[in-house]
């Protein structure tokens, strides 16, 4: 039997070009755009805490957790706690609640229980709602900042993969952020627009509710006009269901052709509803690999982790004044699902406050660049998706990548310098 007969087969097992990802996404240029994007986020976030407008009790009980307890009881909680109460802020509140509940979620998939892992995750998005719900100001400046800092590392990141998948090119971290740079505004108007699509409908609905508070001629309008109700009910639904499967494939699609905001979203949209099953397939294989990689990873990093502090432990043997290890006060043992620890010891003196400062400042670094893979995997993991559902629908090959961003610039230049020469007689 010929090979021919066999090409078929191999061909719809293009999703093993997923299995490239890890290869791409470790790459050290990629960790350190995406550091530096969890580095500027955080600050942004600690920054807009100073405005220290969660409430909580002197024990530190917070909105947060009234909310998750009975969402019914936070307007009293906050009426009384207002004044009297101690303050946080937003970020730091949905950090910590976040992280614990990263941590329980990967204690119970490794415990292969998996209602516990949607309870933790399910938690976490109604933590967001309280934050949506109660501090909507600064979660639209925060959410602003963060897209302006995903637009320009996001764009570097599926750059760099785009390269990398298509021609086996590396560009450098320069070259990658100012092609983020370049096409900043379609990266960060893209995930907007079909957001504003959405409220102008939504907008047009609402207008004819209100008009059907008109006595008599109200109710008749609203019974005339609703089949144009339905209709843009289903347009909601259609860009929904885009934004939602296909909004990962928007920051590859203009890494990948250059594409402005309209053109990725036309793209993105276009290729969920021409393939949804494989791009169910896709999306499915790159998460369990993904998910391999990470736990690789983070079981590296615990190693990394535990054994420098054994080794410093052997070393260290001398108690302090409380008749305690001061390792044990200044570095908490790690854990695979802890990796900074957790100890209630406190220190003896300055010297120890300092130096535990110093440690989790160099543990939370280590933590960043955990966190720096899985953004750069997540970017890599869909620019890869986008190449093999774009070969699919539109017959493109895997190595074509638009690379000509830069040629008005260049034409320009050739212009002027064509200008500028003489002309022979």
């Amino acid at each position: 039997m010929s090979s021919e007969k066999f090409s078929p087969a191999f061909d719809n097992l293009l999703f093993s070009k997923i299995f490239q990802t890890f290869r791409i996404a470790i790459q050290p240029s990629k960790l350190i755009i995406a550091f530096l994007a969890v580095v500027v986020i955080c600050l942004a976030g600690w920054i807009m805490d100073f405005s220290n407008s969660v409430v909580a009790t002197d024990s530190q009980n917070t909105e947060l957790e009234i909310f998750m307890a009975d969402a019914t009881r936070l307007p009293l909680f906050i009426e009384i706690y207002e004044e009297s109460g101690s303050r946080t802020g937003v970020f730091s509140t949905l950090w910590g609640f976040a992280s614990e509940k990263f941590n329980g979620a990967l204690e119970s998939l490794f415990a292969f229980n998996l209602p516990a892992v949607a309870k933790n995750i399910a938690e976490y998005f109604k933590a967001l709602e309280w934050a949506l719900r109660y501090h909507w100001q600064y979660c639209i400046i925060f959410f602003v900042i963060k897209l302006a800092v995903i637009s320009v590392a996001g764009g570097g990141l599926c750059r760099i993969a785009a390269l990398q998948f298509a021609r086996g090119e590396k560009p450098g971290l320069t070259e990658a952020i100012r092609f983020g740079i370049t096409k900043f505004t379609s990266f960060f108007t893209a995930p907007l627009i079909p957001v504003g699509v959405i409220i102008f409908i939504g907008l047009g609905m609402f207008l004819l509710g209100l008009i059907g508070n008109i006595p008599r001629v109200g109710e008749l309008m609203v019974g005339f006009f609703t089949p144009l109700a339905l209709m843009a009910g289903a347009l909601i639904a259609v860009v929904s269901i885009g934004l939602i499967a296909g909004f990962n494939l928007i920051f590859p699609a203009v890494a990948c052709d250059g594409s402005d905001s309209f053109d990725a979203i036309s793209r993105s949209f276009r290729y969920v509803y021409s393939r949804p099953w494989r791009m169910g397939l896709y999306t499915v294989a790159a998460a369990v690999y993904g998910a391999i990689c990470y736990t690789s990873i983070r079981f590296f990093t615990f190693l990394l982790l535990l054994g420098s502090r054994q080794f410093i432990r052997l070393g260290l043997w001398v108690d302090n004044s409380n008749e305690v290890n001061k390792l044990s006060v200044i570095w908490p043992r790690p854990s695979f699902t802890s990796l900074l620890g957790s100890s209630d010891l406190a220190a003896s003196n300055w010297a120890e406050s300092v130096a535990a400062f110093l440690i989790h400042l160099f543990l939370l670094a280590v933590l960043g660049l955990l966190i720096s893979f899985i953004i750069s995997f997540y970017f890599s993991a869909n620019t890869v998706i986008y190449a093999l559902l774009r070969n699919k629908v539109d017959d493109i090959a895997l190595d074509d990548v638009h690379t000509n961003f830069t040629e008005p610039v260049a034409q320009e230049d050739n212009q002027t310098q064509t200008n500028a020469s003489p002309t022979p007689e």
